[in-house]
């Protein structure tokens, strides 16, 4: 390596650990990974876990440390307790959890954020706010963050988030999928275009009768409507659809009062002209970039690693690093 190491940076989630070593400016120099996510460390034995990665690393540098992601949660190393919206990234660097760690040097884990819907309904998120402060979001867009429980965020001046709503998608499809009978006429493994598409447009049209329109992933398959093997992306692309107009249509007033015509017909509100911001998976971007097309909604993509830009401004902002 030409340049010196500047901050160790965890992306730390429920299922997996990366660790990633950032030079001057947060470019990146090395990076591991492994299967240790904070539901697979025994007995919350977190620092012999990182140590089985990246202990190297911690002798050799003694560095700065960051983490973001679940290890922050409860069920994580320490809880840092959340930051409430709106939230900027100042904010959630002055109350950085400390873990001190064996041997000296600390590890500095990013708060979560917390808000409040119109709704009166509470939500939470760790890990996607490192992301959306990586991703450069301009005032006044919405930031899309699929996946298992998928984030609805939207930026406010200078990167403020102003507040974000959670749907549980992904979690929806693997339990309805794995546990329940929707999942019995089902042949995985298999990519059906056209019948993802056909799910998405009845999602949209029928979000608001949501728990009703569901079955049809199974009276389709019983009638012949949808092949076995298409039935898995039918399934996903009604939950998609679901999602897209039920978000839509309970976005803030400020960014949604208008309602518009989609790619379909199907009535949407206005989110300002600023298209919609993807943050992920390449395979679950793509995915929702087709649903918004559907739906007559604009998307693009953000740049690559936002967590880890997320991690290094919280770290400059902290006084970890000089930037």
């Amino acid at each position: 390596m030409t340049d010196t190491p500047q901050l160790l940076a965890l992306d730390w989630g429920t299922s997996n650990l990366r660790a990633s070593l950032l030079g001057a400016g947060g470019r990146l120099l090395e990076r591991r990974a492994a299967p240790g996510g904070i539901m697979a460390v025994p007995e919350r034995r977190f620092e012999p876990a990182l140590r089985a990665l990246c202990g190297d690393w911690l002798d050799a540098h003694r560095g700065p440390v960051i983490a973001s992601g679940m290890i922050g949660s409860r069920q994580g190393w320490q809880e840092a307790p959340y930051v409430a919206c709106p939230a900027t990234l100042a904010q959630a660097a002055a109350q950085l959890a400390r873990v001190p760690l064996q041997g000296g040097g600390v590890l500095h884990i990013v708060p979560g954020l917390s808000c409040v819907g119109s709704d009166g309904v509470d939500d939470v998120m760790r890990g996607e706010e490192t992301q959306l402060w990586g991703a450069d979001l301009p005032d006044g867009t919405c930031a899309v963050l699929p996946g298992t429980h998928a984030k609805w965020a939207w930026a406010g001046e200078g990167g403020r988030i102003e507040r974000f709503q959670t749907w549980l998608t992904g979690e929806l499809f693997g339990l309805w999928t794995k546990h329940g009978i929707l999942g019995r006429l089902m042949e995985f493994g298999h990519d059906s275009p056209e019948d993802y598409a056909r799910g998405v447009r009845l999602g949209l049209a029928e979000h608001a009768r949501a728990h009703h329109v569901v079955f049809a992933a199974r009276t389709a398959g019983l009638m012949g409507r949808v092949s076995p093997r298409g039935l898995p992306d039918y399934l996903s692309g009604l939950l998609v659809g679901i999602e897209i107009g039920a978000a839509t249509q309970a976005g803030p007033p400020s960014h949604g009062s208008t309602a518009a015509a989609g790619g379909d017909g199907v009535l949407v509100p206005a989110l300002g002209t600023a298209p919609l911001v993807l943050i992920g998976d390449d395979e679950l971007c793509r995915r929702y970039e087709t649903a918004f097309a559907i739906a007559g909604l604009r998307s693009v993509r953000a740049g690559d690693e936002v967590t880890l830009q997320g991690q290094w401004r919280v770290a400059v902002a902290a006084g970890l690093v000089h930037a």
